[in-house]
């Protein structure tokens, strides 16, 4: 690089996003049509329309990425220019860009009367090469050359081989600024067009832009290692639930081995919110639809609700999709008092959304989602004391799982118009002081970012890293104004007046289904022992050892441990084989000596340690490793 601090990475990847474009026109179709191209985190996309007749696979990547780094040794210079939205439509009809049309006219809906481009141009001495290699696209830009050289300052030298909207800088030059060695077109995927799911599919195609070599292999090493973490390959091999096509996509059955997972993280939050008073409701599966035109939620979210025929009524009814309007109608049916507030609600209750299928993805988007919700009705003045409240619950829940490590938080406040935000500017500035104070009394790594608050209210949003360094936003504190207003919730201030309370809306791991997505690929199947289905497996090397492992299952049994015995025909090192598949945190082989002995002969599934102990003395250890939660050393999160 020869001034990898005048071009940092970010801009780097804006061209290489170009590049890419380019290189998809000059080297596989013409006709392409380009979509958007944003550059994000590690790397950068093109949406490409492609001809019918082209088929673009996954084992083209390569030869994509040969292309790439064969135009940037063009010496390819980006100019930018900014002309009329007007202009710029004549110019797109020179490339026959059909799709820049839709974006011209969302520009011009939004009131943009000018726009800015970019053009990569090639000087002379290169310039008959750049044609050879780009036949394909000749006649677009032969005719776009001929324009600028009429009506812009382009010169006789020089020859245009791409132009783009882009609003980002960009290198100069590049040959001199890109460094295509620590680049690599990695992935497809698939995306409608302006994400409609009415408009055509389109392929996304990723690069990943790395400043040096250390940083991309790195980068590759992760991307195998999740591959083998994924989570929609590793349920099928620990049967954790099933999907059944008379079920329905995307609706999940959970076998037992994951109904055990589920349960124990539900009892592990309502542990973590009893002791801080809450209480544990219970909600139907489905509602009138007034409930949610009440709420909003039927306006707002109406595509997305299940609807349900009701036979000897005319009401309507909704599937629910949300927990927070039926816990207003728990609050409304009491006449709380200032003396009562606040008053905390815990319901891990499942809802219902008819996700489009493009959105639905193994366990992060699905149809039926139970999600881990909590609704706190309190008075203004509580805000912060609430708040930290949920922030505590959320820092012990994570330094449980192994994710306090290196997160962060957005403090989400109002923009500078504030006329669109629900109630008044000091009931605002309260909340949003609220919070911050919240974060900063709990030594939270924050920042405010203006803007991204809802009308009804500011939020904190909490990003956590799994075992891969992989960002996931997981827990949310959200205040609400609007709900109390829309459904007239009160209670009785000192002076015997009606109050208006604020509803603060709080998920620790947001829904039971993505959390626990996420952490099967953060533990890579290997949970801990508190989490595993099966915390300890009993191997007897032959029949004849077949009472004593019965034994061991007694006490471990007793303890209310969850252990089985693998009393099948086979040698040992086939069940210690299918042990490991099943990634069980203990397996305890019993030979002779164990039996005489009364030991266990332990061996450690994440470390293959192995050790003996006497049999009363394992079942202590494990049940500690058990109440404790402890990661312990029986779970693998490297």
């Amino acid at each position: 690089m020869s001034n990898p601090e005048q071009f940092p990475l970010a801009t780097q990847r804006h061209s290489f996003a170009h590049m890419l474009a380019q290189a998809v026109q000059r080297f596989i179709d013409p006709d392409a049509q380009l979509g958007t191209w944003p550059a994000i985190e590690t790397w950068c996309y093109y949406d490409i329309a492609f001809s019918d007749w082209i088929t673009f696979k996954e084992t083209d990547c390569k030869a994509l990425t040969k292309s790439i780094q064969r135009i940037c040794s063009e010496k390819q210079t980006f100019l930018v220019y900014a002309c009329d939205i007007q202009e710029w439509y004549t110019i797109n009809a020179l490339t026959n860009q059909q799709l820049k049309n839709e974006l011209l006219d969302k520009f011009q809906q939004q009131g943009e009367e000018r726009i800015s481009f970019y053009l990569n141009v090639v000087p002379a001495a290169v310039l008959e090469h750049a044609r050879e290699t780009a036949p394909w696209r000749k006649e677009y830009y032969t005719a776009v050359t001929a324009y600028f050289q009429e009506q812009w300052t382009i010169d006789d030298q020089q020859a245009i081989v791409f132009l783009d909207l882009c609003a980002w800088p960009h290198v100069a030059s590049t040959k001199e600024d890109l460094d295509t060695g620590w680049c690599v077109v990695s992935k497809l995927a698939g995306a409608y067009r302006q994400a409609d799911e009415n408009n055509q599919m389109m392929t996304r195609i990723y690069m990943d832009i790395f400043a040096n070599k250390e940083e991309l292999k790195a980068y590759q090493t992760i991307l195998e290692e999740a591959k083998k973490r994924d989570h929609r390959i590793l349920w099928e091999k620990l049967k954790l639930f099933t999907i059944s096509p008379l079920v329905g996509a995307w609706m999940p059955l959970l076998q037992p081995n994951w109904t055990i997972l589920r349960q124990e993280i539900i009892d592990y939050l309502w542990e973590l919110h009893k002791e801080r008073w809450y209480q544990q409701v219970w909600t139907p599966h489905l509602a009138k639809e007034d409930l949610y035109v009440t709420s909003w939620h039927a306006a707002k979210f109406g595509d997305e609700l299940f609807r349900v025929s009701w036979k000897e009524e005319n009401d309507k009814f909704f599937i629910k999709p949300m927990n927070c309007p039926h816990h207003m109608q728990l609050y409304a049916d009491n006449q709380f008092s200032y003396r009562d507030m606040p008053v905390r609600y815990f319901e891990p209750g499942t809802v219902y959304r008819d996700e489009k299928k493009w959105q639905l993805s193994g366990l992060t988007r699905v149809r039926s989602i139970t999600q881990d919700d909590g609704h706190l009705f309190c008075r203004i003045g509580q805000i912060n004391q609430e708040v930290m409240s949920i922030v505590t619950i959320i820092k012990e829940f994570y330094a449980t799982i192994g994710m306090l490590d290196a997160y962060r938080v957005s403090l989400s406040v109002r923009g500078d118009d504030q006329s669109k935000y629900l109630w008044s500017n000091e009931v605002w500035d309260i909340a949003e002081q609220g919070l911050k104070q919240a974060a900063d009394d709990a030594w939270l790594p924050y920042k405010t970012i203006p803007w991204e608050a809802a009308f009804y209210g500011p939020k904190l949003d909490f990003m956590f890293k799994d075992a891969l360094g992989r960002e996931q936003q997981l827990a949310t504190i959200q205040c609400d104004f609007n709900l109390p207003e829309r459904f007239d919730l009160t209670y009785i201030n000192e002076q015997w007046e009606k109050e208006r309370p604020v509803v603060i809306h709080r998920a620790i791991s947001w829904s039971i289904e993505r959390f626990m997505g996420v952490m099967i690929e953060h533990f890579a199947g290997a949970f801990p022992v508190w989490l595993a289905p099966v915390q300890a497996i009993i191997l007897p090397v032959s029949d004849s050892f077949h009472d004593y492992a019965e034994t061991i299952h007694a006490m471990l049994s007793t303890a209310w441990l969850r252990v089985k015995i693998d009393d099948a025909a086979e040698s040992l090192n086939k069940k210690i084989r299918n042990a490991e598949l099943l990634k069980i945190p203990y397996m305890l082989i019993l030979w002779e000596k164990e039996q005489t002995d009364n030991t266990v002969s332990v061996r450690v599934y994440a470390t293959k340690e192995q050790y003996t102990l006497p049999s009363d003395e394992f079942c202590t250890q494990l049940l500690e490793e058990y109440t404790t939660r402890s990661l312990g050393k029986s779970s693998d999160q490297a």
